[in-house]
């Protein structure tokens, strides 16, 4: 899967959550999409799993199995966890036969199975975002895309998901899976996407040189000249913006480290 130089803003003339975000997912990869709340995180989720689409750029390559994961499950329905699970497994193109065992495997993976009949608006959070995993494995995914996989879930469940992955990834799958709580060192290998200043800054593997995003507020009649000094000490431009006093930030290019000052 490919973002090339992907934007969204939620309206015509609102502010730009994600701009030229370029980042590329290889089957067999897993990434962690890391940042603060309101970075645009879930957003970059939900544009590569085809929920939103860019209002520029485009995405490619998206497998056509795709497995969504919300933040939070969609919980206000009128069904039962077993009335949800089959419907989703029809909806998939799973036959009857098929729906039986698949529904059943991952009721019980889950711990799922003291829940079947109940209505979904009935469920706690944890065991709510339970039943969003098992839809979303209920046909091998291509690409799984989890949003803050681990919130709600009891320990068992927790130790659950670094396995789910990796049988994603076994087959040949792509993960991609935002994290808060700092249950990343359950991914150990998964790449490292970093959402800030509205876009996707990818950090190194760990024993290569850290990259940091510094901001400059410059007098407009000096932004080209900044811009292009920056440029050619190897810092990597994100963007510029505001009139009165923009902002360019940066990060350091290829090479050691580099310090930017104001």
């Amino acid at each position: 899967m490919w973002l090339d130089d992907v934007g969204l803003r939620y309206h015509r003339r609102g502010p730009w959550v994600l701009r030229e975000v370029t980042v590329s997912l290889a089957p067999g990869e897993a990434a962690v999409v890391l940042g603060r709340n309101g970075a645009g995180k879930s957003t970059l989720l939900q544009l590569a799993a085809g929920v939103l689409r860019p209002s520029r750029g485009r995405v490619l390559d998206r497998p056509s199995v795709v497995g969504w994961v919300p933040e939070r499950f969609p919980a206000d329905q009128p069904f039962s966890v077993d009335g949800y699970l089959t419907a989703m497994a029809r909806i998939a193109g799973l036959s009857s036969g098929e729906t039986e065992r698949t529904v059943r495997r991952w009721v019980d993976r889950l711990g799922l199975g003291p829940f079947r009949t109940v209505r979904l608006s009935q469920l706690s959070k944890g065991t709510a975002q339970k039943v969003g995993l098992a839809q979303a494995m209920l046909r091998p995914p291509g690409l799984l895309v989890l949003d803050e996989p681990w919130e709600g879930l009891d320990a068992a469940a927790r130790e659950l998901v670094p396995q789910v992955v990796d049988e994603v990834l076994a087959e040949g799958g792509s993960v991609l899976v935002s994290d808060h709580r700092g249950e990343t060192v359950r991914l150990p290998g998964a790449r490292e996407w970093l959402v800030a200043e509205a876009t996707v800054v990818e950090r190194p593997p760990s024993g290569e040189a850290a990259v940091a995003v510094v901001e400059l507020a410059v007098p407009v009649g000096q932004v080209s000249a900044t811009v292009a000094r920056l440029r050619a000490e190897g810092h990597h431009v994100l963007g510029v913006r505001g009139q009165s006093a923009p902002t360019v930030a940066t990060r350091p290019g290829a090479g050691p480290p580099s310090e930017v000052t104001r």
